[in-house]
């Protein structure tokens, strides 16, 4: 993270760090979660929900040291305390968007969140592990709408529809984007032959419950594994995270 990329997080809404991942990371991503799409079989991405025309994992942190590396990544956390200050894993999640699918989604903001008194609270990042093109599914942005204080659906007619100040998010395989969720954000169809993987690192400011509480989702052989860094970034032995979040395993929300 420089000065421009912050500029950009401020103004824009989002940044792409171009070739973060590096070749190592991302061939061991692509590797470790093709691996898991074929052992879960029908029931990838179940923990989470399950999608038409795509295929999902879920709950990422308890199947991979590779995915611990990634969540704890020190330059996409600079970019995510830049949003919104101190953060906590909410949930690690990936989403392949299967070829020839005419299925969009509606521009939203994750956890239909607003800012608060304290500012913005939500904070994803979207691991580009195949590359992110105008065809195969980009997610799709309003610039500067994160500024704005409302959800998509409270102030458009459809949501679903083409906004006229939307642009696309695209980038070779390896770049990761950081984004400030409340912006006016959603997936597009994947017009190609060939499916597009992308993995989604959701983050939240600590004083919110995660969209899913690691705390129960993770084995207790996982936890015990675990850094002092990796256990205070998924809040593991936090009390006011398990006031806020024990009562909820999993909460809904769009992949792009």
């Amino acid at each position: 993270m420089n000065e421009e990329h912050k500029r950009q997080l401020d103004e824009v809404g989002f940044v792409v760090l171009a070739g973060l991942m590096g070749p190592e990371l991302l061939h061991a991503l692509r590797e470790r979660i093709h691996e898991l799409i074929d052992q879960e079989g029908d029931r990838a991405g179940s923990e989470f929900r399950t999608e038409e025309h795509a295929r999902r994992l879920a709950n990422l942190v308890d199947k991979g040291e590779v995915f611990r590396r990634a969540i704890a990544h020190p330059d996409v956390l600079d970019g995510v305390r830049h949003v919104i200050g101190a953060p906590k894993l909410s949930s690690l999640n990936a989403r392949s968007a299967d070829p020839h699918s005419d299925a969009g989604q509606p521009l939203h903001v994750d956890m239909a969140a607003v800012p608060d008194a304290r500012g913005y609270w939500v904070c994803n990042t979207i691991w580009m592990l195949d590359d992110f093109t105008t065809e195969n599914g980009a997610t799709r942005v309003v610039p500067g709408s994160h500024t704005w204080g409302t959800r998509p659906q409270e102030v458009l007619a459809d949501p679903n529809a083409p906004h006229p100040d939307e642009i696309l998010v695209t980038g070779p395989a390896g770049g990761v984007v950081i984004m400030n969720a409340h912006l006016w954000h959603g997936g597009t169809a994947n017009r190609t032959g060939t499916p597009r993987l992308a993995m989604h690192a959701f983050y939240c400011r600590r004083d919110k419950p995660q969209q899913q509480y690691q705390k129960q989702l993770l084995r207790p052989e996982v936890q015990a594994g675990l850094s002092a860094g990796l256990r205070e970034l998924l809040a593991l032995d936090d009390p006011l995270n398990d006031e806020l979040s024990a009562n909820v395993t999993v909460r809904s929300g769009f992949l792009k």
